[in-house]
């Protein structure tokens, strides 16, 4: 497998779709056990578009199943991967976020990462966030409207409208690659996140905050005669409040993965970047759309039937049943499509910059010129983009 650098790359291979998403909902479509599917497919919709009857009315002869963007011949699609809800660290916010878009008649498929840490304003309001806060916003303000409002802000960064969108949570995608037996990857070097999942950080005390992180906290103190001063205080991790092990280390070359392994995998930034994490993702999503497909999987009812019983609780789409059995038909018809993948990040290649920090915002990216003339005119033609001569390490 080879990956490239942020400017894209453009590979030749038979693709489901890019995201355990899109992909796990066609298994659904094309699966076997059509009375689960149907229902799985109304627990997944946020819109009420999975029920059986809208299937029933698609399916009758000389009734055209036309998606959105169909007609224009381009189908966008926003994928999000969030903690879960009701879980603390944010649970609705989303740490991932893709767009798909795909070119049937062209036989081109593009996937753009989004980071999390993209400066937007709300829709509907006045008030501005960072972009992994928008589904949280409208999960909260609007019930099951946090995919739809990611879609009209995603609709003003890329310069196009977002015809669909989908979302699945950790726990899902830890199920999603058990329930396939794992997944297999290749990593050129050693891979380390040694602080990220240590949990969470505070002044060290003999109860809670206990194990030293080797960083200080600084404090400003004002002293009795009114002077202003600092005092540095000792910072530890909690005992027990640990994830994927502390330390995560994966050795280089051929390995296989359980789905906490590549949930570990795919969320570790810390040590390297956000960045970094998107293209770590990419590969991921590939070795997932791989094993998938895989024709031992698609055989073996025991595995989907496993892959349905994770849809229906860790997955929410604003798709329709009929509109998900027409995107799978899509694909069916699709051939070795050209596959392009960009990441937005912080360079001119990227198209984004890290403007000085505040209290208020934090660390925040904006888009280079200060608007989205540039996005939107990669986006426009991110299918034409060149394929990358390097491959960057995992």
């Amino acid at each position: 497998m080879h990956y490239t650098s942020s400017n894209g790359y453009v590979k030749k291979r038979k693709w489901l779709m890019p995201l355990f998403v899109v992909g796990g909902i066609f298994f659904i479509i094309g699966g076997l056990a059509a009375w689960k599917a149907g229902f799985i497919l109304s627990k997944i919709s946020t819109e009420g578009g999975g029920s059986l009857l809208q299937s029933i009315t698609h399916a009758i002869p000389g009734v055209r199943d036309v998606l959105k963007g169909e007609e224009e011949g381009r189908i966008n699609i926003v994928l999000l991967g969030m903690r879960g809800e009701n879980l603390p660290g944010g649970g609705t916010l989303t740490d991932t976020i893709m767009v798909a878009s795909i070119k049937p008649q062209e036989n081109k498929v593009a996937l753009v990462s989004v980071p999390r840490d993209l400066w937007v304003k709300n829709p509907g309001t006045e008030s501005y966030s960072k972009i992994n806060a928008v589904h949280a916003y409208g999960e909260e303000n609007g019930k099951e409207k946090g995919i739809s409002q990611m879609e009209k802000v995603l609709e003003e960064v890329l310069g196009q409208e977002i015809h669909y969108g989908a979302r699945i949570d950790f726990e899902g995608f830890k199920e999603l690659v058990d329930s396939l037996g794992g997944i297999e990857i290749h990593l050129d070097n050693n891979f380390s996140e040694p602080s990220q999942f240590m949990g969470i950080k505070g002044r060290c005390d003999d109860t809670t905050f206990v194990v030293p992180t080797g960083q200080t906290e600084e404090k400003k103190v004002t002293r009795r005669d009114g002077s202003i001063g600092y005092r540095h205080f000792p910072l530890c991790y909690t005992k027990d409040a640990k994830e994927c092990g502390g330390n995560f280390t994966l050795k280089a070359g051929d390995i296989a993965l359980t789905g906490e392994q590549a949930l570990c995998l795919a969320r570790a930034r810390e040590t390297s970047s956000d960045f970094d994490r998107a293209r770590r993702q990419q590969m991921i999503l590939q070795a997932i759309q791989k094993k998938a497909t895989s024709l031992g999987t698609l055989s073996d009812f025991t595995k989907v039937n496993a892959m349905l019983d994770v849809l229906g609780n860790s997955v929410k789409t604003d798709m329709a049943a009929w509109e998900m059995k027409s995107l799978y038909n899509i694909y069916k018809g699709m051939e070795n499509p050209e596959i392009t993948q960009k990441v937005l990040e912080n360079s001119e290649e990227g198209l984004l910059y890290a403007p000085q920090e505040t209290p208020e915002r934090g660390y925040t990216l904006e888009p280079r010129g200060d608007n989205y003339d540039r996005i939107h005119e990669m986006f426009r033609n991110v299918f034409s983009l060149p394929a990358a001569q390097t491959e960057p390490q995992a």
